[in-house]
Formats: C-alpha cells, sequence, structure tokens
C-alpha cells in the first residue's frame, strides 16, 4: 500500500457499477421468471388438455349407451359436444391455459384420436347398430395413449420446473453472494484501505499510499489520499532542511563565537609575540581544520616576509619559509583589500612552489593580516587536497586575523613603551652621574 504505482481498472463511477450489477441480476431474476410463468402456464395448459381428453373418455362411453337406447336427438347433441372438445384440443381454449404439449409423440397420439372419432362419428349417424362395443373400447384406449403422452410431457415439464426452481434459488444465493463481495471489492476495502493509510499517517509514516485500482468515487479519493500525503510527505521534507539548514547555522555561529572567545582568551593570556604566534597558528589551523599553516610577518615597505611561527609544517619546507622576497610566490603577494584567497598549487612560470608542492600540498589559503588599510603580514593555511572556504569561513578567518593584528600591534606597543621608559630611566641616571662627578670635581677645585 506504501507505493504510488497505480493501476486504472475502470473509468465508470461506483454508482454506475452498482446499478450495473443490480440490472444484471434483475435481467436475470425477471429471465427466470419469465420461464418459470411461461413453464407453469404450460403445465396448466396441459392439465387442463388431460381433463377434456378425460372427459372425451366419459362422452365416448356415453354415446355408446346413447346408441344403444336410440335416442337419435341427444345422439346428435352428444356427438356436438365431442366435436366441440376435439375442436378445443386441436386449436386451444383463447379463455383459459389449454392446449396439447407441442412433441411428435403428442401429435400422433391426438391425430389418432381424431381420426378415430371421425370413423365412429360417421358409423354412429348413419348406423348406431353397426358400431360394436369393442370399436369404443379402442377408441377409448386411444384416448388413453393420448393422455399418457399428454402426461408424460407434463412430467418432463415440472422435472424442468423444479430445476429451474432450484436455479433460482441459486441464482438467489448467487446473486447475494454476489452482491456482498461486490460491496466488500467497491465500498469496504476502498474504505479499508483509507483508513489504514489515514492511520498509519497518524503514527508519522508520511510514505503511506493506497492502492488505486479504479476511477471511482473511491478511486478519487485515493488518488486525492496520496497527493496530500506526498504534500505533506514533501512539506516535512522542506521543514526538516529548513531545521537542518538553520541548526548548521546555529553550529557555525556557536563555533565561530567559539573560536574568537578561545582566540581572545589566547590573546590575553599570551605575554610574548613569540608565544602569541605559536598559541594564534595553532588555533587557527585548528579551526580551518587545514593540514598546516604559518603565520609570516612582513617589514615596513612589503618586500621581505618573516615567519613567525609554524604549525605541523614539515622541516624542509620550514627552513625555506623563514624568510621570502616579496614575489617569489603567491604568499607574498597581498593587498590591503584582497581578502581572503584560495590559491591552487601548481607550476608557474614567474613564481616557485617547489617547497609547497614536494611537502605534497595541493591548496594554499591566504588571509592576509591588515591594521589601518596597511599589511602587516598574512596567514597561510596548506592542504593536501582542494579546499573549500564558505563565506562564514571567509569572515571568521578575517575576523581572527584582524583580531591578530590588533593584539600584536599592542604587544609592539608595549614593548616600544617600555623601550622607552628604559631610555628615561638610563637618561636619568646619566644626568645624576655627571651632576655626581661634577660636584666632586668641584670640591676637588676648593680643597
Amino acid at each position: 500500500m506504501t507505493g504510488l504505482g497505480t493501476v486504472r481498472a475502470s473509468a465508470r463511477p461506483l454508482a454506475v457499477k452498482m446499478l450495473a450489477i443490480g440490472f444484471s441480476m434483475l435481467l436475470v431474476a425477471l429471465a427466470a421468471i419469465g420461464l418459470t410463468l411461461w413453464m407453469t402456464w404450460h403445465l396448466e395448459g396441459g392439465a387442463a388438455a388431460v381433463n377434456e381428453a378425460g372427459r372425451m373418455r366419459m362422452q365416448a362411453y356415453r354415446l355408446a349407451l346413447e346408441v344403444r337406447s336410440g335416442a337419435h336427438d341427444e345422439v346428435v347433441r352428444r356427438v356436438a359436444a365431442f366435436d366441440e372438445s376435439v375442436g378445443i384440443l386441436d386449436s386451444g381454449d383463447p379463455a383459459r391455459p389449454l392446449f396439447i404439449p407441442l412433441n411428435d409423440a403428442t401429435r400422433q397420439r391426438f391425430a389418432e384420436v381424431r381420426a378415430g372419432w371421425q370413423a365412429l362419428r360417421a358409423d354412429w349417424l348413419v348406423d348406431p347398430a353397426r358400431v360394436p362395443l369393442s370399436r369404443v373400447d379402442d377408441f377409448v384406449a386411444s384416448i388413453d395413449a393420448f393422455v399418457a403422452s399428454i402426461e408424460q410431457q407434463m412430467s418432463r415439464s415440472t422435472a424442468i420446473l423444479n430445476a429451474v426452481q432450484f436455479a433460482m434459488l441459486a441464482l438467489a444465493i448467487g446473486g447475494a453472494v454476489a452482491l456482498l463481495y461486490a460491496g466488500y471489492i467497491f465500498v469496504v476495502e476502498p474504505v479499508a484501505q483509507l483508513q489504514r493509510g489515514l492511520a498509519r499517517v497518524e503514527q508519522g509514516e508520511l510514505d503511506a499510499r493506497v492502492t488505486v485500482t479504479s476511477n471511482d468515487e473511491f478511486g478519487q479519493m485515493g488518488d486525492g489520499f496520496n497527493r496530500m500525503t506526498a504534500r505533506l510527505q514533501a512539506l516535512y521534507r522542506g521543514l526538516e532542511d529548513k531545521v537542518r539548514e538553520k541548526t548548521a547555522g546555529l553550529e557555525q555561529k556557536s563555533q565561530r563565537l567559539a573560536a574568537l572567545y578561545d582566540a581572545s582568551a589566547l590573546i590575553g593570556a599570551a605575554g610574548s609575540l613569540d608565544e602569541l604566534a605559536q598559541g594564534f597558528v595553532r588555533k587557527v589551523r585548528e579551526i580551518a581544520r587545514a593540514d598546516a599553516a604559518m603565520i609570516r610577518w612582513s617589514d615596513e615597505g612589503n618586500r621581505r616576509y618573516l615567519m613567525l611561527a609554524g604549525d605541523s609544517l614539515p622541516e624542509a619546507m620550514a627552513s625555506k619559509e623563514q624568510c621570502v622576497d616579496a614575489g617569489t610566490c603567491h604568499c607574498g603577494r597581498l593587498q590591503p583589500h584582497s581578502g581572503v584567497r584560495v590559491i591552487a598549487i601548481r607550476p608557474h612560470p614567474e613564481m616557485s612552489f617547489d617547497h609547497c608542492a614536494a611537502a605534497g600540498y595541493r591548496t594554499l589559503v591566504s588571509v592576509p593580516i591588515a591594521l589601518h588599510q596597511r599589511v602587516l603580514g598574512e596567514i597561510d593555511l596548506f592542504y593536501y587536497g582542494e579546499a573549500a572556504i564558505g563565506e562564514e569561513e571567509r569572515s571568521l578567518l578575517e575576523t581572527l586575523a584582524s583580531h591578530l593584528a590588533s593584539a600584536m600591534e599592542g604587544l609592539r606597543a608595549a614593548a616600544l613603551d617600555v623601550e622607552t621608559a628604559v631610555a628615561q630611566e638610563r637618561g636619568l641616571l646619566a644626568q645624576e652621574l655627571h651632576d655626581s662627578i661634577a660636584q666632586s670635581l668641584a670640591f676637588m677645585k676648593i680643597r
């Protein structure tokens, strides 16, 4: 249910499906009822035909008795009634269901009855005395055979009717099962899928999806549910990304504040320029996650650069970097507004990167140390691989370099003050010594 793979099995709405199923079952039920009524009507017609044929047997024997009594008018009336019965069996009775079942055996038996009656009728009307009673018995036997054929056909029709009735019962049961199954497939199961999907979403599983197998009302609801969960999942992911981004930004700011605090603490605790430079270069390398780092200091004209401190530098490279001339490499080509530069270490016709490349470094990050629009030096960070410096890291490195410049300038000013105080103290001592010598000479002259 967790996937968006959707199969369109039908484009008909649910109401049309249910109406189609119900109408189909109604047609089948009407057909079965119509067949039952038709067969019942035929059975009633056959039963009426049996009754009429049985009446013909009674009429045949009554005619035989009337012929023997000699009442000619009654014989004629009986013959007319018998003709009416034969006609009804032949053409049926429009007032009630009465007809002979349509099969060859029954038709043949009825033809024999009709032929026997025509022969008896002619003899009874012309010379009744010549008709023996045995002929009447033979005629009645033909009527019995005719009735037997009708009853045999009715027995088959009754068996068929019973089978149809059992089929209708099975159809009713099957229709109920089909309706229940259709209700389960088209209504219960889609609702259950939606309920399961909602339960998963309630538990926080925003990747929950329902399988849509139709385009009816429940299929549209399933599509809407899938679109809703997909939208919620996208919004949640976007919110997670934003939270992650904000968290990362806060962590970066926290790290930056921690780095600035550590640098300030280091600057405040440093008692000398060497101690400050060594501690600061180690701290900068850790903050920038560089493989090695150094601090260079420049002379007044920015013509030469002296390495004040280094951390994790190879010994051979450290010896070559003690003092370099400006322009021999990218390290000594800074301007006050040049900012942090990321330099790829590769061969250059005007510059030498042999010592850097020989040490295995591939990227150099140069950070200027500037104070009052004047370049005092630079911080060099070396990487064995490629280095990507973001805006936050650039700003942090520039801020650290500014703190270092202020701290080193403060140490230099303090050193100048000490030198000035020492010079003044030496001047006072010299003056006192001079005055003492002068006084001694004057005293000697007086003596």
